[in-house]
């Protein structure tokens, strides 16, 4: 299976394209209640907090058809979880709770069909459903496939709850297929307070600890007297040495013998540090934290976990070239990390936003791709399909605008990529934004990308676009339309004139059809664009309405501290 990204609801791909025990590793991060109060779940849905999961999700967390249909099929493919899921949802009640749970019952069949024998999967949530999952979890895997309940702290100390504990951990529900799934095992780093405590010592090898040379057990062949290197001669433990005499002589030659200081002192072996593993990986892990808006890999997507903690689970449970699949992909941290170990994956995921930062994501950490290194499945492949998908009830016109910004390697701005519906409120006619450097790297310069997909066209919308890139102090500007654009407009860009960088010229506004972008045109720009890990001390300086410093151009919103 190559390496592929799938737009999509992930029901309809598992079904459609994914194989029977074709995947080695399965990591999911559920949208449920992401970045919202927990507590919201129990009640009807309110749209509150960041919006742009909310918006991919809105149906999913409220009873409806597609909820009932979902516990109908269970009967159909798995009866004893559909007798659960029966029982749990006539106590729950027709609420956003049982929505979910039936949403991702019938997907977790799916999950476990397409796992190899030798795959695992892990669940990511919150504690709030944990429980019910692991239930759905144990009737699919059967309780002794189940390996680990990984507990992952976010945070240290959180103060977001006056009258309750501080929530500051996640549950990742870790199950394999059958008991020979591949496990790689691992181990953490030492805490420096044992280390300080245990190795003590120095030499010039480096620091080391003591470990006693006397057998556990009596050993009477091995009560000997050794005379060391240093000329002095050692009496054994009253149990005899750990050794025989020759392995204690090559010891002793290759200097791993710690003599005492008192001439009554127990010869002593020397354990260093730089060679020794640290304590095995436990189910608690403290030492990844959560992201903050501080941190360099943030993207501003609101469910985006540490790669760290992704690149820990795909090292041990998967071997290089296994396929890790994460169907909820989100900002892509999984498939990152599976890029990175040298795995080949499959991401599925149900908003244009999550794709296209996906895309670009790949782009500048990899240099890869789609249609290249990767396959891209399920975006608009000519004019006709793109059109459809900007004619879409509720959030067609931004799932449209989040692909064609993806498309040409831009980071999703606005109002509209935060998910929000309705006007495009304070971010003025910026749906994405490129960056490029000036020759000397003095500079980063920005380009101004806006996204029409209506068929009423006309050169006032490029004088609107020249505004903003004034405003901006950008260096230019890009339209991109659904519709061939008039004469006029393109006219009026032309006025505009050109930006000199380096030998080169390009034109300060440019328009661009999907129908050009589809045929693999792209905005003439200065190479060298950077447009998704910026540097946080980039980030700072790119404001916008006189706004926050620490605005993310990501999502054109203050960062948050929040998970």
């Amino acid at each position: 299976m190559p390496k592929t990204l799938y737009y999509g609801d992930n029901l309809d791909i598992l079904r459609e394209s994914i194989s029977d025990e074709s995947v080695d590793l399965i990591y999911l991060d559920p949208p449920f209640n992401s970045a919202a109060d927990y507590n919201v779940i129990f009640r009807e849905h309110l749209e509150q907090g960041p919006q742009a999961q909310i918006t991919a999700f809105e149906d999913t967390w409220q009873w409806s058809e597609s909820s009932a249909r979902a516990l109908d099929e269970l009967v159909n493919v798995h009866g004893a979880l559909a007798e659960f899921m029966d029982f749990t949802v006539r106590r729950l009640g027709h609420n956003a709770l049982s929505a979910y749970l039936a949403m991702m019952a019938i997907r977790l069949v799916e999950l476990h069909r397409v796992l190899k024998p030798t795959g695992s999967l892990f669940l990511h949530c919150d504690p709030t459903a944990s429980h019910y999952l692991k239930v759905v979890l144990d009737i699919l895997f059967v309780p002794t496939n189940f390996r680990s309940e990984i507990i992952w702290r976010r945070h240290g100390a959180h103060n977001d709850a006056s009258r309750n504990l501080a929530s500051v951990h996640d549950v990742i529900l870790y199950y394999a297929k059958r008991p020979a799934a591949t496990f790689n095992r691992l181990y953490t780093a030492h805490d420096p307070e044992y280390i300080e405590r245990a190795y003590r010592h120095f030499d010039d090898r480096g620091r080391y600890r003591v470990q006693n040379l006397a057998s556990p057990n009596p050993r009477p062949n091995l009560t000997y007297d050794y005379t060391a290197l240093n000329g002095l001669t050692y009496k054994p433990h009253p149990n005899g040495w750990k050794y025989t005499p020759e392995r204690l002589r090559n010891l002793d030659e290759e200097g791993r013998l710690h003599y005492p200081n008192k001439p009554d002192g127990r010869l002593a072996l020397k354990n260093y540090l730089g060679e020794m593993t640290g304590p095995a990986l436990s189910n608690l892990w403290t030492d990844i934290g959560g992201l903050s808006g501080s941190h360099a890999e943030r993207l501003g997507y609101p469910t985006q976990k540490p790669v760290a903690l992704l690149e820990r689970i795909v090292e041990m449970a998967s071997n290089p070239g296994d396929i890790v699949l994460d169907p909820f992909c989100g900002c892509g941290t999984a498939i990152s990390a599976a890029e990175k170990f040298g795995r080949q994956w499959v991401g599925i995921d149900v908003t244009h936003l999550a794709v296209s930062l996906i895309q670009a994501r790949l782009r500048q950490d990899f240099g890869l791709e789609s249609g290249e290194d990767y396959a891209l499945e399920g975006t608009p492949s000519d004019v006709e399909s793109a059109r459809y998908l900007f004619e879409q009830k509720e959030d067609g016109p931004y799932q449209f605008q989040f692909w064609a910004v993806g498309l040409i390697g831009a980071q999703p701005f606005g109002a509209g990529a935060s998910g929000k519906k309705g006007k495009k409120g304070r971010d003025s006619g910026i749906d994405g934004v490129l960056y490029f450097r000036t020759p000397g790297g003095e500079k980063l310069e920005k380009v101004i990308v806006s996204v029409k997909g209506g068929k009423s066209l006309n050169p006032g919308m490029i004088r609107d676009l020249e505004s903003v890139v004034r405003r901006e102090k950008a260096a230019m500007g890009v339209f991109l339309t659904l519709e061939e654009p008039t004469q006029g407009m393109r006219q009026e860009a032309a006025k505009h004139g050109l930006y000199h960088h380096e030998d080169e010229s390009y034109p300060v506004m440019q328009i661009l059809t999907v129908a050009d972008l589809l045929n693999g045109k792209r905005p003439a720009i200065p190479r060298g664009a950077a447009n998704v890990s910026l540097d946080r001390k980039e980030v700072k300086t790119i404001k916008s309405d006189k706004r926050s410093k620490s605005m993310n151009p990501l999502f054109g919103k203050p960062v948050s501290e929040s998970d």
